[in-house]
């Protein structure tokens, strides 16, 4: 395994972070259980998981991917041995009404509630870092194009105020450190400014995606992680499994983008078309499509982790494994050649 700093921290986390979401719907207790053994015994260290997983989000699983490692942190007795990462969730009165009536507010009532609700879930007394799943405030993440401003902006909660609220859980010893996720870069250096202003703490990671098909994080964010110490965890790095090929001529009947088609961010027309040359590319070079994928992701210099995620226990060790391929100068020219006919199909 390969570690990477977290931020200006003086903690190691593996290169490789284990994604968890399907723990409570895709994957039972057991399995969950068994993917958290075979991961560290692979030397993975950072694990990620929220309040509002499993995924999909419904009040019916609402906190179980939590409570999975929970109960597994209970029977193992492992937590110095991991990074514990989670989140609070925003807003989103229509898909998360089952989170705090869906009006979710960065304040001290609200992340107070989250902190404590996920730690009893956890069944542990602190989080390494805690992140703000999704913006507060209206702007573009989970795909969203265009921009259009918020009518009663005024009543978002200052940043001042969320960084206060969290130093106070930082000095509590609840959380460790702060991260952001899905986030902008005005939004990245606005916590970064404020922090520095007030002698808050600051933000030393952000979770976007970034994959073969979304790259969009090179444009604006990508400096600011290298200049500024705020690490990507790169989210989706095979796009909702996309990038695997296991889509383009057959629908797996237990596969996410088949039980929950809504899911479609990966799966437009440009998508499916870069997707194809991609899995080309790597049969062409006896790689295997998701790795070759993975291994892109790895190689970046704004990489702090790539969260991987997998169903079974095939799928997680092929991904683990994907930290000892490095991909060849003709692979990557390839890959530059492909981005430039299909430029960020998905963003």
């Amino acid at each position: 395994m390969k570690y990477s700093k977290l931020g200006n921290t003086d903690i190691d986390v593996s290169k490789i972070c284990l994604g968890t979401m399907t723990y409570g719907e895709q994957n039972t207790e057991k399995e969950g259980h068994q993917q958290l053994d075979y991961a560290l015994d692979q030397g993975v260290n950072f694990i990620d998981t929220a309040e509002l997983y499993a995924i999909p989000p419904r009040a019916e699983t609402y906190g179980a991917t939590e409570e999975v490692i929970g109960s597994w942190l209970q029977l193992r007795g492992r937590r110095d041995d991991i990074v514990l990462a989670s989140k609070i969730a925003g807003p989103g009165a229509d898909w998360v009404s089952h989170i705090r009536g869906g009006h979710t507010r960065f304040n001290g009532d609200h992340i107070r509630r989250a902190l404590d609700d996920s730690l009893s879930r956890l069944k542990t007394d602190y989080i390494d870092l805690y992140q703000l799943h999704w913006p507060e405030r209206n702007t573009n993440y989970f795909g969203k194009l265009g921009y259009q401003p918020e009518a009663d902006e005024d009543a978002m909660t200052p940043v001042f105020e969320t960084l206060a609220v969290l130093a106070e859980q930082v000095k509590a010893g609840k959380i460790r450190y702060i991260g952001l996720s899905n986030e902008t870069p005005w939004g990245i250096m606005q916590f970064l400014w404020t922090a520095r202003v007030l002698d808050l703490p600051t933000v030393v990671s952000v979770q976007n995606p970034y994959s073969l098909l979304n790259r969009t994080f090179e444009v604006g964010c990508a400096e600011i992680s290298h200049r500024e110490k705020v690490g990507l965890l790169a989210y989706s790095p095979l796009g909702f499994g996309v990038l695997t090929g296991k889509y383009l001529d057959a629908q797996p009947s237990e596969a996410r983008l088949t039980r929950w088609p809504h899911y479609a961010r990966y799966s437009n027309e440009q998508a499916v078309a870069a997707t194809r040359d991609y899995v080309a590319l790597a049969r062409r070079h006896q790689l295997d499509p998701a790795q070759m994928a993975l291994a892109y992701v790895n190689s970046r210099p704004f990489l702090t982790a790539n969260i991987i995620g997998a169903t079974d226990m095939q799928q997680l060790s092929s991904n683990i494994a994907s930290i000892d391929l490095q991909l060849s100068d003709e692979v990557l020219a390839d890959i530059e050649a492909i981005h430039q006919r299909f430029p960020n199909p998905s963003p």
